[in-house]
This record gives structure tokens, C-alpha cells and sequence, in this order.
């Protein structure tokens, strides 16, 4: 038996229960999964709070696409993104929904190895936050010798984008609030704070104008300011958001495309991280018990980094 975290019906987090399921042996081509840290990201709550909709037939719904653990047990010879994997591997599993577990079986294509510099709670939470990040960077083609504007700096997917641009050899400007101005500047990045006068600052900051930007907040005002820079539109995309863009005549994250440049680009990401060229900054872990609180906490104002629950 494991304990799984679900959503039982469609609402608040207060709709996540913690039920016992019996996994079955790995079947060919399976890997089963002890979990040691699950990565905790919006998506997870957004399932089952009626903003993409409502469906009685999907309930319950797992949740979480991210965790790391030890494999324990394989279902043949089987054959991962990186090779074989085998009982004992420290691995990292990302893509498949329903890690919210104490233990998870999982096709092996989701499966990849943990690099050893990466502890379980950092590792959990790397390849949702690096895969958007990447994708974003990739869709508007950052490249060195470019200005680049990124709103929402300081989140998860923010921090990484500044830091892999930086590493391409971009100059980041970054929007954030005051507190977060050492983090970016740690990274390298040139720190505004967002809010009234936004424009004004990015200028200041960007005299020499601004060659692309990448929304990782939504807001009218990082969509707003961002139009008002860029000459072409092609070079703004926003991870999230999706009703102005197709009016703005801009890009955003998301589809087949961006799910499977993802994929490709997982295994390098992985290694990147395992190497120091990015960070993912854990903020704050939480029981299995405590998903529910975990999700609560992440829809207001928190600590800048991942959340994390530890089975």
C-alpha cells in the first residue's frame, strides 16, 4: 500500500484527501518509484479549482508531475532518456501526474537520473520550473549580446530564466519586489521593482532599449510595458498569460511543441543544474499530510522559491 494525495472534488484545497492505493508489481517497460521529495507547482492546484474546468468523471485527480526517489523495483530490462535504469538509481521523475505519493510506478520514459550534487528536495523540483524556463528562452531565441526584460524575476520560473539568459551571455533586467533586489543581483541581473512607473525604470535600466522580454507573471502591466518596448512582438512571451496574447499578437508557453522541446531538453537541463549553471531555490517543504497547506500557502504571498513535500 502507498498514500497518495488527490483531489476529491473540485474547490479549495481543503478538496485534497490522503487515500491508500495498492500499487502493482512493474509491468514491462515500468519503473517503481520510492519517492523521497515531490515538487509542489501551480498547475497542482488549478486541477481541481474549476479554472480549467469541471468534470465529475475525472475525480479523484491525482496531482503532481515532479518528484525524485530511489527506484525499487523495474519491470524487465528498462530503458530511460539516459540509458538503463536500475533497482537503486537515484532518479528524477518528471511528467507524470500523480507523484503527490509515498510511492509512484512510472513508465520509464519519465524517468532520469538524479545527479549526485543535487539534493532530493532541489532535484523534485528542477524540470518544471528549468522546462518552462528553457521553452520560454527557446521561443523568443535569446542569444548573446541581447537586452532582456523579465517579469516576475524572482519566482521559480522567473529566476531560472534570468539565470540560463545570463548564461547564454544576455543582459537580464528583471522586475521584482525590493526584497528579492540581492537575490538578482547575486544572479548577475539588473533589478526594478514592478508596480507604478514600471516603464520609466526599465528605460533607465535599458537605455540602449530592450530586445526581448519573457512574462512570467501575467499581469496587465508586464504585458503593457513589454508592447511598449519591443519593435517586434514576436519577441515577447508570457508563461501565463494566455487571454491578451492572442489579441496582443504575441507568443506564450504551452502545446505539443513546447511539451516535447521540453522533453528533449530535460536530460541536459538536469545536468545543468547538477553542474551549478542554475539554481532552483527551495523555499519552504511540507508533509504529504500537509498538501493542502502547502497549497494554500502557495496562492498567497510566500518565500521566493519552490515548495516541496517530503512523504
Amino acid at each position: 500500500m502507498t498514500r497518495v494525495a488527490v483531489a476529491a472534488s473540485y474547490g479549495g484545497p481543503d478538496a485534497i484527501e490522503i487515500v491508500e492505493r495498492e500499487l502493482p508489481e512493474p509491468s514491462e517497460g515500468e519503473v517503481l518509484v520510492e519517492v523521497k521529495a515531490i515538487g509542489v507547482n501551480p498547475f497542482d492546484y488549478k486541477s481541481y479549482s474549476g479554472a480549467l474546468g469541471t468534470d465529475a468523471s475525472k475525480l479523484p485527480i491525482a496531482l503532481g508531475s515532479e518528484a525524485s526517489g530511489i527506484v525499487v523495483a523495474v519491470g524487465g530490462a528498462v530503458e530511460g532518456p539516459g540509458g538503463t535504469i536500475a533497482v537503486g538509481d537515484e532518479v528524477v521523475v518528471s511528467g507524470q501526474n500523480g507523484t503527490y505519493a509515498e510511492r509512484i510506478l512510472v513508465p520509464a520514459r519519465f524517468v532520469l537520473s538524479k545527479p549526485e550534487a543535487l539534493d532530493w528536495k532541489v532535484a523534485a523540483g528542477v524540470l518544471a520550473v528549468a522546462g518552462t524556463a528553457y521553452d520560454a528562452l527557446e521561443s523568443v531565441g535569446i542569444k548573446s549580446g541581447d537586452t532582456v526584460l523579465v517579469h516576475g524575476a524572482a519566482g521559480g520560473v522567473g529566476s531560472v530564466v534570468a539565470q540560463l539568459a545570463l548564461a547564454r551571455g544576455a543582459t537580464v533586467i528583471g522586475t521584482a519586489r525590493r526584497q528579492n533586489n540581492d537575490a538578482l543581483r547575486a544572479y548577475g541581473a539588473e533589478p526594478v521593482e514592478y508596480g507604478d512607473g514600471l516603464l520609466d525604470r526599465v528605460r533607465a535600466a535599458a537605455p540602449n532599449g530592450v530586445d526581448a522580454s519573457i512574462d512570467t507573471v501575467g499581469t496587465d502591466e508586464a504585458v503593457d510595458v513589454s508592447l511598449e518596448l519591443l519593435t517586434d512582438r514576436s519577441r515577447l512571451v508570457s508563461t501565463a498569460a494566455f487571454g491578451r496574447a492572442s489579441a496582443g499578437g504575441f507568443l506564450t508557453v504551452g502545446g505539443p511543441a513546447s511539451m516535447e522541446r521540453r522533453r528533449l531538453a530535460s536530460p541536459v537541463l538536469l545536468e545543468q543544474a547538477g553542474a551549478g549553471v542554475f539554481e532552483v531555490t527551495v523555499a519552504k517543504t511540507f508533509p504529504l499530510a500537509d498538501a493542502a497547506k502547502a497549497h494554500a500557502e502557495l496562492q498567497s504571498t510566500h518565500p521566493r522559491g519552490k515548495f516541496v513535500l517530503i512523504p
